[in-house]
């Protein structure tokens, strides 16, 4: 049986503004604060995690605290993230909220096969909730200032954008098994945008890959997505995809334990970040459910450190 990615994992974006960042994907967005932890590799540094009410993977959007300046738009570079809602009523429903709530956004519109509206948070990071028709499993968070019907179900399509997609194409179709199910034209006129789909594919489980070679090369900063995480269901996989990656001479880190799973990283050939994570044990490994997020969470690794970790960090309100 061939090796095979389930869907999208999580995505890891940044923010300049943790505690405004925190009040827009609450109480606008109504996710559910789900991990409170510091990034592992850089501790001054929250990494906040939110999702549906349960916390379950291919639900998690999540965000590096850094002081930096805003991000300087351009290709090799994930350029917006895909959030699932469960019916077109929903994007009239949302697009009703970003007007009264000053949310930038665009008009509802066919967009890849999808009903689709786009908007951006206050620094500029680009989002388009995709009405995914309501199937599957949703967790709803019932302390969500969001209806239950209207929350966000999960991630979405995510749109990469690359000056030249043939090597890209090559690494997602022969090393990862993904295949390509559908090209549409670009949103904004300029080229097409090509599909590719893992595991049972749907919305849930796309990668978009907009070919844009007349835009600069990006430069992260507050408003940009570092990297994106695909699903490998267990341990087992990913050790599987390890050997593969080695198989292909791929550069990768090596299998990192991140404590809530377990993780992969490597760049594809225009540079972007790809992780591939274990879905479990998942954040409940060190808290309840029903408190996931309300203090701050640290892997055994750091928990020797707490005290200097907590002074270092500023405050969330």
């Amino acid at each position: 049986m061939t090796l095979q990615l389930t869907g999208i994992h999580h995505l890891t974006a940044v923010t300049a503004n943790a505690p405004e960042n925190l009040r827009f994907y609450t109480q606008t967005l109504g996710l559910r604060l789900v991990k409170k932890t510091v990034n592992q590799d850089d501790t001054s540094a929250y990494h906040l995690f939110y999702a549906d009410g349960e916390a379950t993977p291919g639900t998690d959007l999540t965000f590096f605290d850094w002081p930096v300046g805003p991000e300087s738009r351009g290709t090799h570079s994930i350029s917006r993230t895909g959030l699932r809602v469960g019916s077109k009523a929903s994007l009239v429903w949302w697009k009703a909220r970003f007007t009264e709530l000053g949310v930038k956004s665009g008009d509802i519109a066919e967009i890849g096969g999808y009903d689709s509206l786009d908007f951006e948070d206050g620094e500029g990071q680009r989002f388009r909730l995709i009405n995914d028709g309501g199937a599957g499993a949703s967790h709803p968070w019932d302390r969500s200032p969001v209806p239950a019907e209207h929350q966000i179900r999960g991630l979405g399509p995510i749109t990469l954008s690359v000056p030249d997609i043939t090597n890209t194409e090559a690494i997602l179709l022969h090393v990862m098994n993904m295949r390509k199910v559908n090209t549409y034209p670009s949103p904004d006129g300029a080229g097409h945008v090509h599909v590719f789909a893992m595991g049972e594919g749907g919305p849930a489980a796309e990668l978009h890959v907009a070919v844009q070679p007349d835009l600069p090369a990006a430069r992260q900063g507050a408003g940009a997505v570092h990297h994106v995480a695909f699903r490998a269901p267990d341990v087992q996989q990913l050790h599987e995809w390890t050997e593969r990656l080695n198989e292909f001479r791929m550069p990768s880190s090596g299998e990192v334990e991140r404590y809530y799973f377990r993780s992969l990283y490597f760049r594809e050939p225009n540079g972007i970040l790809f992780e591939i994570a274990t879905d479990g044990p998942g954040f409940t490994v060190d808290e309840p459910l029903e408190t996931l997020g309300e203090g701050l969470s640290l892997p055994p690794f750091l928990e020797g450190k707490r005290a200097s970790i907590e002074a270092g960090l500023k405050p969330l309100s």
